[in-house]
């Protein structure tokens, strides 16, 4: 699912334009887990920024639809008072994409992403490309909903945590639907949102160049992380530091 590299030279899409920030800087922070995990995986980064007097939710998405993740979000941000900053990890990416263009959310930053625009699924942002190594893993149940086999995932989703945590990650991963593969996004709330975005350099799940150019079409000032795709576990203080920028 994450062949992305050769599609998107293929569209030759356009960067976003640059959005103006609001006055007022922000308080709140919303973030959004992504596949095969839960919000727990934000408990490093989120503790963090309470240290330094934000307002941060974590939201549990489903991991069932595009239309459930986005609901949960938009629930959390109702509760926000005042501007937000809307951060998405991995599928999150697509989920903040959606619910981004709530009044409240002042900017958006996306770790490790996928950053779709409108009209793009991820099945079609896969075509053309080989295989991750994330990929090879992957476990259909009955259902069609996907998992990470239990003994890959603290490799190919957290290569560079130390292996206790590693292990750790594998009691909160949430099967995905795979049915959301195909959704297509409606909304693109990078056209016009101030943009963050942190590259994940040793990524298995979504190749760097891919998130190079996602980087770069939604004009995000970016940061570049020598991580896995489990930034927020692996460096926290990088992405915190991204974010406290957004918030500004």
């Amino acid at each position: 699912m994450n062949k992305i590299v050769a599609t998107l030279f293929a569209a030759g899409l356009p960067l976003a334009a640059a959005a103006t920030a609001h006055a007022v800087a922000a308080r709140n922070v919303v973030l959004v887990n992504g596949t095969f995990t839960d919000a727990t995986s934000w408990d490093k980064v989120a503790k963090l920024l309470r240290r330094k007097g934000f307002h941060v939710t974590q939201v549990s998405i489903p991991l069932t639809s595009l239309d459930a993740d986005v609901a949960a979000t938009r629930a959390a941000l109702a509760e926000q008072k005042g501007p937000t900053v809307l951060v998405g990890h991995s599928w999150g990416g697509v989920v903040i994409g959606e619910a981004g263009n709530d009044p409240k959310v002042s900017a958006l930053v996306y770790v490790a992403p996928y950053a779709p625009d409108r009209g793009e699924s991820l099945k079609k942002l896969s075509e053309g490309a080989p295989p991750t190594p994330e990929q090879k893993t992957l476990r259909p149940d009955a259902r069609g909903y996907l998992s990470i086999d239990p003994a890959a995932l603290p490799t190919v989703f957290a290569g560079d945590v130390p292996a206790a945590q590693g292990k750790a990650l594998i009691a909160h991963q949430v099967p995905l639907n795979s049915a959301v593969l195909g959704t297509e996004a409606t909304v693109a709330a990078w056209h016009d949102k101030p943009t963050f975005y942190a590259i994940s350099a040793n990524d298995q799940m979504i190749p760097p160049t891919a998130e190079a150019m996602f980087a770069d079409r939604v004009n995000a000032q970016k940061v570049t992380l020598q991580s896995s795709h489990a930034s927020p576990v692996s460096h926290p203080a990088d992405v915190a530091a991204l974010i406290e920028r957004a918030t500004r």
